[in-house]
């Protein structure tokens, strides 16, 4: 089966880097959100294999949006993706079920990392 990604973040130059990495990997991108709420239909829509999810987002942020989908699909895999890699953060995205966290800026092997272990 083909790994289908969902990217999620407000910064449409941070989607063009996730995009970039992942198709180099041989990834496809079947949809895009720059917020929670798009990302919740774009998810139904598109049904992807996993899900790249920015935090700090305007009308809802990544967690919420974790939240909803889990609850929508409680298999739905997630990587939690943002700048601010507080603790508390990090602790919220996985107690809400997201399976990995990467921080901007990131390296191009560590999302790719991230991408395996969820898959695994």
């Amino acid at each position: 089966m083909t790994n289908r990604v969902l990217i999620v973040d407000d910064a449409s130059f941070m989607r063009m880097m996730i995009r970039d990495i992942l198709e180099k990997n041989n990834y496809i991108v079947v949809g895009e959100a720059e917020n929670g709420r798009e990302a919740i239909e774009k998810y139904k829509e598109t049904e992807p294999t996993f899900v790249t999810m920015d935090i700090t987002m305007p009308e809802m942020d990544g967690i919420e949006a974790l939240k909803v989908i889990r609850e929508f699909d409680p298999s739905a895999k997630i990587i939690m993706c943002s700048a601010m890699g507080q603790q508390a953060m990090v602790i919220d995205a996985i107690q809400a079920g997201a399976k990995d966290f990467v921080v901007k800026p990131f390296q191009a092997d560590r999302v790719i990392d991230a991408v395996k272990k969820t898959l695994a």
